[in-house]
């Protein structure tokens, strides 16, 4: 990502810079040299030259050294109530004012403004997920977690796995709560490889729609690559898992007639 016309501070202490070290090299006359002059110009033309790619960002926040993104399919607005301490604040606003490549640091957002307050919510860790402007946004990287059970702060609070349709999302079934409890078991033992990782494994490979339901009412959805036996959460599936997924993935779809 590039920087795209977000005029801060640092052009201008360039210019600063640039014009003072000239009074040194000033000719007889007090005059600064032409060549100067127009290197100048040329590194202001460069600072505020607009980004012409057109980027349709994610919508996501970067704090503490973990990538969240919003989850807009499986929450609903946060309530005061539920707000925790603040853990962080947006200092960038991607969206309009930067380019593709601009390297992500701790405090960016895509869509946020800048200010807008970052908090914990009430009943998750907060590398799991935050609330920025009322909205659940649940992590996508940590690379301080080393399992998944450190990634996904969901142990003890799944209410259910579903299959759904990996053309339009739509519910198929659930799993059995005691299949439910063994895919959550035996995935947060899996050790966290990162979404990259994983993404290399399983390009253009047909992915299963899992859905997590959790017992406050949320969700979040996750995809199972089988040939690679991968997940999108970052991670790679044991033989069992992977087992217990396909064959209950079968059920379901019969008991639903497909």
């Amino acid at each position: 990502m590039r920087w795209m016309k977000y005029l801060g501070q640092t052009p201008f202490i360039l210019l600063f810079l640039m014009i003072a070290s000239s009074c040194g090299t000033m000719d007889k006359r007090g005059v600064t040299p032409k060549s100067q002059v127009a290197e100048t110009e040329q590194v202001l033309e460069k600072a505020t030259e607009p980004c012409m790619a057109k980027i349709e960002w994610v919508d996501f926040l970067m704090i503490n050294n973990i990538k969240f993104y919003q989850n807009y399919d499986g929450t609903k607005a946060v309530t005061e109530e539920q707000l925790g301490d603040q853990v962080g604040e947006v200092s960038y606003m991607l969206n309009d004012n930067a380019c593709m490549d601009h390297v992500e640091k701790n405090g960016d957002a895509a869509f946020l403004p800048i200010g807008t307050v970052v908090y914990a919510l009430e009943g998750y860790k907060s590398e799991f997920r935050v609330v920025a402007n009322h909205k659940i946004y649940e992590v996508k990287e940590n690379s301080n977690a080393a399992t998944m059970g450190e990634l996904l702060d969901i142990d003890g609070k799944v209410e259910k796995i579903s299959l759904e349709s990996a053309e339009d999302g739509s519910p198929i079934g659930d799993f059995s709560k005691e299949v439910s409890l063994e895919f959550v078991r035996e995935l947060l033992t899996l050790p966290n490889v990162g979404f990259n990782a994983v993404y290399e494994k399983t390009k253009n490979q047909a992915g299963i729609f899992l859905r997590v339901h959790l017992q406050d009412g949320t969700s979040f959805r996750m995809v199972y690559y089988p040939k690679a036996n991968g997940f999108t959460a970052g991670a790679f599936g044991t033989e069992k898992l992977k087992v217990l997924i396909m064959s209950h993935r079968e059920q379901v779809k019969a008991a639903a007639g497909l």
